[in-house]
């Protein structure tokens, strides 16, 4: 199960409530940083930008690939470990908007885990050290250290023994 916090909502869906949730220059100054570091070819430029702007944890020679999104409105939820790769345009979200309630989730992410290209990362989620995922995969739960994951739905392909 996902690890998020709940927030009810009365009246329109929290996405026309937005700037109640978040400050508009924060957002602003999010999406600035995050479009800037999705382009850099420099990988310490961006994990520079990504610890220093947006106040990500970010450990190192861990590398983000070009087109990686992470999210705009709570990057701060999200903590990458030591010497990870992040495939090319994943994105990693820390916060759900639904129709009557929003969810945040810090996303913990160990060290030594390959995340293939076009991924998703839902909020609330572990990924343990050395794990491995699948491009194109969901996160929509939390994956053991070692696992081998892929698919959507989300599958174990292999376990650590």
């Amino acid at each position: 199960m996902r690890k998020t916090k709940r927030y009810q909502v009365q009246g329109a869906n929290p996405l026309w409530q937005l700037y109640q949730t978040v400050s508009f220059w924060k957002v602003v100054k999010n999406f600035v940083v995050i479009q800037l570091s999705r382009y850099t070819p420099f990988l310490s430029w961006k994990n520079w930008m990504y610890r220093r702007l947006l106040r990500m944890e970010v450990g190192e020679q861990s590398a983000f690939a070009l087109m990686v999104m992470v999210d705009i409105m709570f990057p701060e939820l999200i903590k990458v470990g030591k010497n990870c790769v992040i495939g090319y345009n994943t994105t990693i979200l820390a916060h759900e908007y639904l129709v009557d309630e929003y969810r945040l989730g810090e996303v913990r992410i160990g060290d030594g885990v390959l995340i293939g290209a076009n991924s998703i990362i839902l909020p609330g989620v572990t990924i343990g050290d050395g794990a491995v995922v699948a491009a194109g995969t969901v996160v929509h739960k939390d994956i053991a250290a070692g696992c081998f994951v892929g698919g959507n739905p989300m599958q174990i392909i292999r376990e650590v023994e």
